[in-house]
């Protein structure tokens, strides 16, 4: 790891800076890479996300997520930009990006799953949360997984 990310690794583990600080501080170390580094317009995203400024982190998960992020942060991005777009209310946007990360698979397709299940909620469909739930839970079980599975899918063929 780099001593940028590094640093930028040590704001996030501050405790003790406030929201604004933290964004400040992400902010003055984003200024040391170019304006479209992918990596530091969605450590800016997340500062701003983090902090409640949900409008200005779309603009830059956006940005981050076009400039090109590794799969790592890309996964991340997608998954961090659509549950802020579930929170602005924008939950069909939220939703269909979800969906989509969720069915690619990757190293966090359970979290995006979650996620999911939360944009389900936000769109009345509490039965299809469960299922998309219940489904992800099922291979972690120790016991009862094919039951768990059935169930899921029952769930989301009686909705």
């Amino acid at each position: 790891m780099d001593d940028w990310q590094d640093r930028v690794d040590a704001v996030w583990d501050d405790d003790t800076l406030s929201d604004d600080d933290r964004v400040r501080a992400i902010d003055a170390l984003a200024l040391e890479r170019t304006a479209e580094d992918p990596v530091a317009l969605f450590e800016r995203a997340g500062a701003r996300d983090s902090a409640g400024a949900e409008m200005a982190a779309v603009s830059f998960y956006r940005r981050a997520l076009a400039a090109g992020l590794d799969e790592s942060r890309r996964e991340q991005a997608t998954i961090q930009l659509a549950s802020t777009l579930r929170t602005l209310g924008r939950i069909d946007e939220s939703l269909r990006m979800l969906k989509e990360k969720r069915e690619r698979g990757g190293a966090l397709s359970d979290e995006a799953a979650a996620f999911y299940a939360l944009a389900l909620v936000s769109a009345g469909d509490s039965v299809g949360a469960a299922s998309i739930a219940l489904e992800t839970l099922a291979p972690h079980l120790s016991q009862y997984r094919r039951s768990v599975t059935a169930y899921a899918r029952e769930l989301r063929t009686t909705r």
